[in-house]
């Protein structure tokens, strides 16, 4: 008797179906297109859908950073409130830091430009982010006497305020009544 090889195979994953195919049905039996040509109303459409999908898939053609904020670190050091904030890439131009009454406010735009030269084509990506950071500052802080440096990606901000010393209070528990058994 000849061998006959066997495989088990799983059927095609069912694709689920585009929003554009949900249309289709709902307007086929209203619009008798697709008997006399062959088409669904929306077939072409999805199909274009589809093919610009499949087309532009992996190829960056939106900006990657859509919304940026720099990561901020705020300790108490030898008097001083310090702020740390990591600006990656940017330069002291593209930086504002700013003092009102209550707050620290670090405002700024990253700009990066990336140029791909390969034979045959040329790329080129942009990507802009503004970000603004409001820092709440300590009541009796001397705004005044702020220093700011930016140095490595890096900007740190000393700000002089004065020691706050908050005493503990012990709160008293008080006995109540016993639970009832339900």
């Amino acid at each position: 008797m000849a061998e006959v090889k066997v495989t088990k195979e799983q059927p095609p994953a069912k694709r689920e179906a585009s929003p554009l195919a949900r249309l289709d049905d709902f307007f086929t039996p209203m619009f008798p297109v697709g008997r006399f040509f062959g088409r669904r109303p929306f077939a072409v459409w999805r199909a274009l859908h589809d093919d610009l999908d499949r087309s532009f898939s992996g190829v960056g053609m939106a900006p990657k950073e859509e919304f940026w904020t720099p990561v901020v670190e705020v300790r108490k050091c030898n008097g001083d409130l310090v702020v740390t904030a990591e600006l990656p890439g940017l330069r002291k131009e593209d930086v504002k830091v700013e003092m009102t009454d209550d707050a620290l406010v670090i405002e700024g735009e990253r700009k990066s430009e990336h140029k791909e030269d390969h034979e045959g084509y040329h790329r080129t990506e942009r990507s802009y982010g503004r970000f603004y950071r409001s820092i709440p500052l300590p009541e009796g802080a001397k705004t005044d006497q702020a220093k700011a440096e930016l140095a490595d990606g890096v900007l740190k901000i000393s700000i002089p305020a004065p020691e706050t010393k908050k005493l503990p209070r012990e709160v008293p528990i008080e006995s109540g009544a016993p639970a009832k058994a339900a």
